[in-house]
Parts: structure tokens; C-alpha cells; sequence
């Protein structure tokens, strides 16, 4: 699958588009990330993609002259274009799931008080938060769901390994032990080092199970909260 960012600071993204399992998803050619200048569509000699909000107030917006020229040349119309931002509806593994599926996402990184509302009016199919706070732009939320949605493309990740990750089945992740056997007076539990996969597995679901009703007892239905 291919990724369209429209940022004003494509440089940011160097570097975590080439490292790890991102980087080696690139080079095999299983997604494709493309980044785009919007200050290429600027029109004054300055390259100004910025004003100041009507009705007053701090800050500046994006103006809406050089994101509809941008996303014009991306052909959004066509495309699933998202729009990064704190008010938008919040980033679930249901929505990276459904991203997965899709040829291409259009991601629109905002920066200062955010854009134009007639841009999102006109070109946007999603507003997407990546949490219940704000970032000073859209560049680490286009980063964050990249990763998201490159891990569960076909091939980037074996399939056993995304199997119990957390919220697949809607149930958090059992914890993990490596060696040694004992560190700083904690012992591994006895039933990882049995070989008895039968009693792994039921210990594992059963670790999921009491980790998901302490901490996000909400993603469980009114039979397992009990």
C-alpha cells in the first residue's frame, strides 16, 4: 500500500522511514511512503503557506490556497485523505486494520492552529487523533499511523506474531520473560519453562484476560469484565 504525507517539514520523517521493520517493508516494496512539500504550491516568492485566524485569536492557519492546489495534484478526490488532528476521531486498531485494506492514504499534516475548515470541508474523508492531547503539528501522528498500519499489511510482519498482540480479540498483550531464569530475585513463572504448549496457551489467555479488566476493562465484553 501506498502513503501520500502533505507536511510543510518532510525532513522530519528522515530516518524512521528507514530504520527497522518500516525501512525493510519499504525496500520490499510492501508499502510506499511518498512526502510532499506543501510550500512547492505556495505561490509568493516567500513560499508563505500561513495567515493569520479571521476573528482574531493566537496562532496562525494554514491557508487553503496551497493545500487545495496540493492535494488537487494528489488526485484526493479519488484517495482516502485523512487530516491529522486533536479533534478528530481516535486512532483504534479497527481503523489501522481497515487502513490496511485500502491502496492508498492521503495523510494531511497539519501545523500551527491546523488548516483552512474549507479544505476539510472539500477535500477530507476522516479526521484522525492519535490521542487526547496536541502535538505542536501533524508530522508524529502521520509517523505513528504509518507504523501502525505497515506492521499488519500482508507480508511486512509473520502472521503468527501479530496473533496475541494487544486489542486482537480486544484483550492487551500476556508478559513476556526472556533469560536469564532468575533477575534481581524474580523467578520466570514455572508453567513458560513446562514445554506443556496446552498449559502456556491457558495461562497466556488467562494473563490477557486479568491485564485487559485492570487496565482497560472496556474493551471487554459483560461476561469476561466478570
Amino acid at each position: 500500500m501506498k502513503f501520500t504525507v502533505l507536511t510543510l517539514f518532510p525532513e522530519i520523517f528522515d530516518g524512521f522511514l528507514e530504520s527497522s521493520i518500516l525501512g525493510r517493508a519499504r525496500r520490499s516494496g510492501r508499502v510506499a511512503v511518498e512526502l510532499v512539500q506543501l510550500r512547492d504550491f505556495a505561490t509568493d516568492r516567500h513560499r508563505s503557506c500561513d495567515d493569520y485566524p479571521y476573528g482574531g485569536g493566537a496562532g496562525m492557519v494554514l491557508r487553503p490556497e496551497p493545500l487545495a492546489a496540493a492535494l488537487s495534484s494528489l488526485d484526493a478526490a479519488h484517495r482516502w485523505t485523512v487530516y491529522l488532528s486533536p479533534g478528530g476521531r481516535l486512532l483504534n486498531q479497527a481503523i489501522v486494520q481497515d487502513y490496511a485494506q485500502r491502496e492508498s492514504v492521503l495523510l494531511i499534516a497539519g501545523r500551527y492552529e491546523g488548516i483552512d475548515q474549507r479544505i476539510i470541508d472539500a477535500y477530507v474523508d476522516e479526521e484522525l487523533s492519535i490521542g487526547d492531547y496536541v502535538l505542536g503539528g501533524g508530522e508524529v501522528p502521520a509517523m505513528v499511523v504509518i507504523e501502525a498500519v505497515a506492521r499488519v499489511v500482508d507480508g511486512v510482519i509473520n502472521r503468527e506474531s501479530l496473533r496475541d498482540e494487544s486489542f486482537a480479540d480486544n484483550l492487551l498483550e500476556y508478559p513476556h520473560y526472556t533469560r536469564p531464569e532468575e533477575f534481581d530475585g524474580q523467578r520466570v513463572p514455572e508453567v513458560l519453562l513446562s514445554g506443556n504448549h496446552a498449559r502456556i496457551d491457558e495461562w497466556r489467555h488467562r494473563q490477557r484476560l486479568l491485564k485487559t479488566r485492570c487496565r482497560r476493562p472496556d474493551l471487554l465484553t459483560t461476561e469476561e469484565q466478570t
